[in-house]
């Protein structure tokens, strides 16, 4: 067996996580405020936030200290999986694999002896345990990045977003073809026994176990406008749209351990891409003695999209995935002062997984208490409504959020940071309001 062919299957999961050239179903675009609040939102969004959380709260009631301008310039959050720690799995099969090659070695040279045919069964049965328990483990990674501007008003409200989210995830499957072979090695007995078994495979022992990597990006860009509407009552109406370019991009590489060629990981043959036009609406009401209570409401992607990942191996039956961009509604509450905010939000619809993911629907509270604009301790839960045992990947179940920002000289920075039992993660922020 050549040593290079596992290597590039390695190299290649790990290009994966530290690159975005593997785009799996990204969630939407969330700032790192939102990011500490559970992944809150449609209610208590910023102005710089509100084009991407819900465009009609750029109209709304905000602090004196950000109802003129607002930026976010950039906004970056990240989340990884890695529950069964596929990379450690990796390395450690690579070491196997390096000791695998060298007895090889010594048997196409015929230099090998009967304390080889041992040390050759034990590195099979090694590389043959750690390869079953490596079979349909799953990593993923998330990471999104956006920017946005704007420039609220109560009569009317103009803003710019633009984002780009980015989920890449990498899976083993384990043939049967090479369970067998590793099992006969490991019990062949005699010198003779595995030379025969050597020169009947030329003297490389090929393996067809595949290495899938599948990952998707939805990358967006577009206007908000919102207006806010005194009801008689003397309550507040604000309603916002967002019209936007979107485009969609799929990955899909799935190949045979032996073939798998790290030079093809990002080749054309394995993406595809569409793009389009696309509508964000959002309304959002205050009301209460002091207009203390918020209600929100959002719908994004207003026109479904949807697109196929490439096939460019059916002799491995390679499975096509579909990337759907169906209409999602959220829906939030909030109550709020100069010194707090508390607020609740439910997904009112489900959205579905792309190939090695989980279905998510989420219902969030989130919480965020302010000491005189210059700091702002952040806190949140989330829980997927949709989660199930039977997902293709990592479950997405329970999970918690914490944050902090700071105004210092006019300068906003925050930070969040999010724990559950599959998932950490972490973003940073950087704008300013006034």
């Amino acid at each position: 067996m050549n040593p290079i062919r596992l290597s590039k299957l390695s190299l290649a999961i790990g290009l994966s996580v530290a690159t975005t050239s593997a785009l799996a179903s990204p969630q939407a675009f969330m700032s790192a405020r939102s990011f500490a609040m559970g992944g809150t939102g449609v209610a208590v969004a910023h102005p710089s936030a509100a084009p991407s959380a819900n465009p009609a709260m750029m109209a709304a009631e905000q602090h004196d200290w950000a109802d003129d301008f607002g930026l976010m310039l950039p906004s970056v959050n990240a989340r990884a999986a890695d529950e069964e720690e596929v990379i450690d799995q990796v390395d450690d099969i690579q070491d196997v694999i390096e000791e695998f090659d060298a007895i090889v070695s010594r048997f196409n040279n015929s230099t090998a002896g009967v304390s080889d045919v041992a040390e050759f069964q034990n590195a099979a049965s090694d590389l043959n345990d750690r390869l079953n328990a490596f079979d349909r483990d799953t990593m993923r990674a998330n990471v999104g990045l956006g920017l946005g501007f704007a420039v609220p008003s109560s009569s009317l409200s103009f803003g710019f977003f633009t984002s780009g989210n980015l989920t890449a995830t990498v899976r083993g499957e384990l043939s049967e073809k090479d369970k067998t072979t590793l099992s006969d090695i490991a019990e062949t007995a005699t010198v003779a026994d595995v030379q025969e078994l050597i020169n009947d495979n030329n003297g490389d022992i090929n393996f067809t176990s595949e290495g899938k990597i599948l990952a998707s990006a939805v990358v967006e860009a577009g206007i908000s406008i919102a207006s806010t509407f005194q009801l008689n009552n003397g309550s507040a109406l604000q309603v916002g749209v967002s019209p936007k370019y979107v485009q969609l991009q799929t990955f899909q590489y799935t190949e045979s351990v032996s073939d798998f060629e790290d030079d093809d990981f990002d080749a054309d043959e394995y993406q595809t891409d569409k793009s389009g036009f696309n509508l964000d609406l959002g309304a959002a009401y205050a009301f209460g003695a002091e207009n203390q209570w918020n209600a929100g409401v959002v719908v994004k992607n207003l026109i479904p999209m949807e697109l196929d990942s490439a096939q460019s191996r059916p002799d491995l039956d390679e499975k096509e995935y579909t990337l759907e961009l169906n209409p999602m509604v959220t829906a939030g509450i909030a109550h709020k002062s100069d010194y707090h905010v508390i607020t609740a939000e439910v997904d009112l619809t489900k959205k579905e997984a792309f190939g090695y993911e989980d279905d998510t629907q989420w219902v969030a509270l989130g919480a965020e208490f302010d000491a005189w604009r210059y700091a702002q301790l952040r806190a949140g839960v989330r829980h997927n409504l949709a989660s199930n045992d039977d997902n293709d990947g990592i479950e997405e179940d329970t999970q918690f959020t914490a944050g902090l920002g700071l105004n210092l000289m006019g300068v906003r920075v925050d930070i969040g940071a999010l724990y559950s039992s599959a998932d950490v993660g972490a973003a940073l922020e950087l704008g300013t309001s006034f």
